[in-house]
């Protein structure tokens, strides 16, 4: 159950507990914290009520709690504790003086039934429920791996018994959708070997990898004591798969401890195959919509190989703001920018606060941690409101714990959390059940790949800044985990509740998901080469399927005929170029021809051998058109991209071997522009 406990003036983590709640008496504690000169009474009564409840968690004469010991409960001493609970106290100061309107989200109960028929329709298999023959759920359905076809039997299995308990009407059993003759469906498993992110095994081939630090995107210090031995993730075989026992229930070791001396985490490096990474926006929204249904039925198999229970929240929440800045939801506040500024994938109020503290911020000491002034920040709230579309807001009035309390101030206000309130159960638990940070860290990727469009962008931008913040640590003395502990109430705490004892336990374990976003951020944006595989097989199916369908049509059968000497080709998606008849001759077999509209050549057809990369390609073209470049080109970054076939629009790393890219996708074409921003 998640836990709710009504009182209109504070605030609780939206964290699961299968346990009922035990209230906690508050008790003094004094311990000494500099108060700047600029704080207010208001911020000196903040830290009385932080010293209290830093006591709730620290007394030693507290009756322990009835459950069992978890990961927050043993996770950090009262003073590492200190700035966690000030800055829930700031938040909760600042709804109290009527500074913040934030929605109340509001939790449905769910019938029986009711959450697997969600997530079968989450997962993009309602014709599981409606009965429907639709090809994108057949398509789906067999690209799915040995576990991640388990998942979705277990969870159609526990909707179709219920609907038969409710006598409602007759359901289509397991077996004839899976096609097998009893309750175990059979099918073919994904190699243990690493296969190409293609989903083809090309015969007498070996596997060619490059290793990427995930260190390289965050050199800030974070190494110190940090294990000598480096870990290596794999994007090749999908996660459940990989775990090959089925572990018993797991729990952080009773002297497991988040302490600010040991905060280090390991070293991680990633496998980059032959098809080199892919990065998040280097995919079309048609093909991330498909990495996102893979991505929830990868991740419910992933915790249900773990023997952990999936949870997530129906939650109903009272409609947001459909103009201003503050409050409003993020797809909202983004096509309204994006009428400014099409394309914007960050709202504009959010990139600028960010500019902001980025441009005279970073050094700023105790810049996140230190408050600024409650009345100023609630005058520039208003401010902002009346001027910041009109271009007339001075920037330069805006101190910079001022622009941070703002900055926190947006997250906060947001009608529905950073992170979806659907899945903040699932980011709790994947510290407070699974013990090893390796697989920690793979449940959270899952979970980035789930979030909607906006909200990975904006958190990707955030989550960047932050890195910023920590790199700069000798100046503005914010560590990696002092970051952790002030962001984490703003990303896991909404209006509307008391805080209870097992919430202000799950404060560690928010604090630690932080830093594990903040420390691989450039992994967790980064697609698993196996939901990629998985995409193009599903796109291939929905080809097939087609194209048998069409085959019955007369109509279409006669329209062909007329056709018999056009070269067949796949439905152009959104983006592709048109060229002329003469350019879409057939091509020899390992031959490309790359188009390149804003060049002054705009193709070429080049041939491929096993050490062809993307940026031999982009250098070729490069030289050959470095003298009379278009302007239209000058001053952007020019990409590869992989169009149609069985992939909507691929931007390619530039380590990406394109022979293998080429026979992983025979019929697309391939055309250089600039990179999507």
């Amino acid at each position: 159950m998640t836990m709710e406990m009504k009182d209109s003036g504070s605030v609780v983590l939206t964290a699961y507990h299968p346990h009922s709640p035990a209230r906690i008496p508050g008790m003094e504690q004094s311990f000494v914290q500099d108060i700047p000169p600029s704080h207010s009474p208001t911020s000196r009564k903040s830290l009385t009520r932080c010293r209290r409840i830093n006591r709730m968690l620290s007394n030693e004469s507290a009756p322990p709690p009835a459950f069992s010991r978890s990961n927050s409960q043993a996770s950090m001493d009262s003073t590492s504790m200190e700035d966690f609970w000030c800055e829930v106290e700031s938040i909760k100061e600042s709804r109290e003086d009527g500074s913040e309107e934030a929605t109340l989200l509001e939790f449905k109960p769910a019938d029986e039934g009711e959450l697997e028929a969600e997530w079968l329709q989450d997962v993009g298999l309602s014709t599981l429920i409606s009965g429907a023959e639709e090809e994108d759920g057949q398509a789906l359905l067999s690209t799915l791996t040995r576990t991640q076809a388990a998942a979705v039997q277990k969870r159609y299995n526990t909707y179709t018994q219920t609907l038969r308990k409710k006598n409602k009407h007759t359901v289509r059993d397991v077996r004839d959708i899976f096609g097998t003759n009893d309750s175990s469906p059979t099918f073919e498993t994904v190699p243990v070997s690493p296969v190409p992110s293609n989903g083809i095994q090309l015969p007498g081939q070996k596997p060619v990898w490059k290793s990427v630090s995930s260190n390289s995107c965050l050199d800030c210090g974070l190494d110190k004591g940090s294990p000598s031995v480096t870990e290596e993730l794999s994007y090749e075989v999908s996660f459940s798969e990989s775990i090959m026992v089925l572990p018993k229930t797991q729990e952080w070791p009773k002297n497991q401890r988040f302490k600010k001396e040991d905060s280090a985490l390991p070293k991680f490096i990633v496998r980059k195959s032959r098809f080199g990474l892919t990065e998040v926006g280097d995919l079309s929204p048609e093909d991330m919509k498909k990495i996102r249904y893979l991505s929830l039925i990868e991740l419910t198999a992933f915790y249900d190989a773990l023997g952990v229970e999936l949870k997530r929240n129906r939650a109903e929440r009272v409609r947001g703001r459909e103009n201003g800045l503050f409050g409003v939801p993020l797809t909202i506040l983004l096509e309204n920018d994006q009428k400014k500024v099409p394309g914007l994938k960050v709202p504009l109020i959010f990139q600028k606060l960010l500019l902001k503290l980025e441009e005279t911020g970073l050094e700023t000491e105790g810049i996140l941690r230190v408050p600024g002034s409650a009345s100023r920040v609630k005058n520039l709230h208003q401010e902002l409101e009346a001027k910041f579309y009109e271009d007339t807001f001075d920037w330069d009035q805006v101190r910079n714990n001022d622009a941070a309390g703002l900055l926190k101030m947006f997250i906060r206000e947001l009608p529905s959390p950073l992170f979806t309130v659907e899945y903040l159960p699932a980011f709790i638990t994947l510290v407070e059940k699974i013990s090893k940070i390796k697989l920690q860290l793979q449940a959270l990727h899952l979970l980035i790949m789930l979030l909607p469009e906006a909200n990975r962008d904006t958190a990707k931008a955030f989550l960047q800044f932050l890195k910023k913040v920590v790199a700069n640590e000798g100046k503005n003395k914010m560590n990696l985990w002092n970051v952790s502990m002030i962001v984490a109430p703003n990303l896991f705490i909404y209006k509307g509740k008391r805080a209870n004892q097992q919430e202000m336990q799950a404060a560690a374990t928010t604090a630690h998901i932080v830093r594990l976003l903040i420390r691989y951020q450039d992994i967790l944006w980064t697609v698993p080469s196996f939901l990629i595989s998985q995409v193009r097989k599903m796109n291939e199916a929905a080809m097939n399927n087609s194209k048998r369908q069409l085959m019955f049509d007369k109509g279409v059968r006669k329209l062909l005929r007329r056709k018999t000497m056009e070269r067949e080709r796949p439905e152009r998606p959104e983006g592709a170029v048109t060229f002329p008849p003469y350019l879409q001759s057939d091509i020899p077999e390992g031959v490309i021809r790359v188009y390149a509209p804003l060049h002054s050549k705009v193709s070429m057809a080049i041939q491929l051998n096993s050490q062809t990369k993307a940026k031999d390609i982009l250098a070729r073209f490069h030289c050959e058109n470095s003298r009379s470049s278009s302007q239209n080109m000058r001053g952007q970054i020019q990409s590869l991209h992989e169009i149609g076939g069985n992939i909507g629009q691929h931007c390619l790393d530039p380590d990406a071997y394109m022979l293998d890219v080429y026979r992983a996708n025979p019929q697309a074409e391939w055309v250089i522009k600039p990179k999507a921003s």
